[in-house]
């Protein structure tokens, strides 16, 4: 049985993911609420799968998986996240992801997920493509150059957020 990490900043989330791979039989063998735990508890304890949820504080999940890509770490990475801009899955995919899964369908979908990437394979969402959008705010020329979190950033200030809420 493969071991795993699972990194969520919401704790309902992340105990809810938690007791669900662990009923499929899984082993969840660390937990943690932000990137840069997650990142370091791979780095110590390398379990082979790695399921992050995108936005995390310290690192995001994004940040995490392409610092595992650069220190050619095996850890397989299954981001489970809200997002459903394609910009994000695109990074995520330049990064080697290995699985990608819409929160909304993980329910119903982790459990095969899990079962390919444990064989090597990578698991797209079948309801991932009709779920993309096409996010107009990072195809603009220069924005390419951003962070991902210096893209969430500059997001939360289109929306009219205050300096206190974008610091939460």
């Amino acid at each position: 049985m493969p071991s795993i990490l699972i990194a969520d900043d919401h704790p309902f989330s992340l105990m809810g993911t938690k007791a669900f791979v662990e009923s499929l039989g899984y082993q969840v063998t660390n937990s943690c609420s932000n990137g840069i735990t997650a990142l370091n508890l791979i780095k110590i304890h390398l379990p082979d799968i790695a399921i992050l949820d995108v936005n995390m504080p310290g690192l995001s999940g994004l940040e995490v998986l392409k610092q595992i890509a650069t220190l050619r770490l095996q850890t397989r990475v299954i981001l489970l996240t809200m997002h459903r801009e394609k910009s994000v899955f695109e990074k995520a995919s330049q990064y080697g992801v290995h699985g990608y899964l819409l929160k909304e369908f993980a329910q119903k979908e982790l459990h095969d997920c899990l079962k390919n990437v444990q064989q090597g394979k990578q698991y797209l969402s079948p309801n991932i493509q009709s779920e993309l959008i096409q996010d107009s705010l990072f195809i603009k020329e220069g924005l390419e150059t951003l962070s991902f979190a210096e893209r969430k950033i500059l997001d939360l200030i289109a929306g009219n957020k205050t300096s206190k809420q974008i610091a939460e």
